[in-house]
């Protein structure tokens, strides 16, 4: 398995913990909560654990944008099914908009690649 193969997976991993992580905050009560507020640290700790395994051939700026990317597109969705938080038009299109910018990237930038 490539490198590069191996580093966007980790970074995949990373971005399911961390996506995870930041929809069980709700739940914390503010960290009142034992269970969940475990969930969020242990959540957040293999999200970045799992970020400095990908940046072994990623470099920073374009893991994080990726990860910013997809993790506020999937939270929002979570957001929505989860606790019924709707976004607005103009939510939706900042949200397309960091993503078409992470789409650009990865078609068209040789960095990371």
């Amino acid at each position: 398995m490539s490198p590069t193969l191996t580093a966007y997976g980790a970074l995949l991993i990373a971005i399911l913990c961390e996506i995870a992580a930041t929809s069980t905050l709700p739940r914390t009560q503010e960290f009142t909560r034992l269970w969940p507020s475990l969930a969020v640290i242990c959540g957040i700790g293999a999200a970045l654990y799992f970020l400095t395994v990908a940046l072994r051939v990623l470099p920073l700026g374009v893991a994080y944008a990726v990860w910013s990317g997809v993790g506020i597109t999937l939270t929002a969705i979570l957001g929505l099914v989860l606790y019924g938080q709707r976004l607005d038009a103009a939510a939706v299109i900042g949200i397309a908009l960091i993503v078409a910018g992470c789409v650009v990237m990865q078609a068209f930038s040789s960095v990371g690649h």
